[in-house]
């Protein structure tokens, strides 16, 4: 299994701080913490011990999700090729939800 990469999407800004958008990038590597580097005026960098972690914080109960980066490395999910390209992308496995995505067979 190697790190994966992730965008963290806001969709309504609750707080009125990050803004909407891709509000921040970041990794969860392979022992399952994380590296966050938000974005905006006042970029910083946080280690979590998890992504439950992040999103039990900056969630807001929905508003924000994880779009994961690494796509192609990932098992797509039946069906989903017939969805629009943005949709797809975060309905592929793991994507949807905030939990790590699957680990990758190498041979």
């Amino acid at each position: 299994m190697k790190p994966q990469t992730f965008e963290l999407v806001r969709y309504t800004d609750i707080s009125g701080v990050s803004g909407t958008g891709i509000v921040a990038e970041g990794c969860v590597f392979t022992d399952g913490s994380v590296a966050l580097r938000w974005h905006g005026p006042n970029p910083s960098t946080a280690i979590w011990p998890d992504l439950d972690s992040i999103l039990a914080v900056h969630g807001h109960c929905g508003a924000t999700v994880v779009r994961w980066i690494d796509v192609s490395e990932m098992e797509p999910v039946p069906g989903t090729d017939l969805l629009p390209g943005e949709v797809a992308h975060i309905l592929a496995t793991g994507r949807h939800t905030h939990h790590r995505p699957p680990a990758v067979a190498t041979a």
